[in-house]
């Protein structure tokens, strides 16, 4: 543990309790809600499980992002987003870490598709990746960052499918979005890992 850290935990400790309104996530805004369930895995992580130091983010870890796999986007999906979200953080909201554009995978006739993205793949220089403005403008991956000594976090990687495109220079942030996905959500599913410093 760094320093820094160690001088920030007594904080940590004191905001123990202090976390956001579960139903304040984007896994319950109604303007994401769908019907049809995608299967959302890492090799790198287990459902629930502990979220390498790897891919945490700088000052914890490398801040690389984790491989991602997916089943069952809908065949006419015309783009996902993608959302990282800790849900434990000591504010009145979640912090989004992430929001991201993808273009689909190809789906064979009649079937839903799978997909995923590789290690390391959410990266300002991924051109097939757009992203949109997160907690403090972060564009691009912002790994895992809990606060010394507040305890776990849980982090998920929410993935929806949409039935339009959307253009990312056009979204100023996570209230944009929600605005412009709304009603174009076909499908979603969400992979929680955590983390504690």
């Amino acid at each position: 543990m760094s320093l820094a850290e160690l001088l920030v935990t007594p904080l940590g400790w004191m905001l123990r309790g202090q976390r956001p309104d579960p139903q304040r996530s984007v896994r319950f805004a109604p303007e994401l809600a769908a019907l049809r369930t995608i299967a959302v895995t890492s090799p790198d992580f287990e459902a629930g499980g502990r979220i390498p130091r790897r891919y945490c983010g700088i000052g914890r870890g490398q801040n690389v992002s984790p491989a991602l796999d997916w089943i069952g986007v809908p065949q006419e999906t015309r783009q996902l987003l993608l959302i990282l979200e800790d849900t434990d953080a000591p504010l009145k909201s979640p912090i989004v870490h992430m929001i991201a554009l993808l273009v689909p995978g190809t789906a064979q006739e009649g079937a839903a598709a799978s997909g995923g993205v590789a290690e390391g793949a959410l990266t300002p220089g991924n051109l097939a990746v757009q992203y949109v403005p997160a907690f403090r403008g972060w564009l691009a991956y912002q790994g895992p960052r809990p606060l010394p000594g507040h305890g776990a976090h849980h982090y998920g990687f929410h993935l929806f499918a949409l039935d339009r495109e959307l253009d990312a220079h056009t979204i100023g942030g996570l209230g944009d979005l929600l605005q412009q996905a709304a009603g174009h959500v076909l499908a979603s599913g969400v992979l929680v890992g955590t983390h504690r410093s």
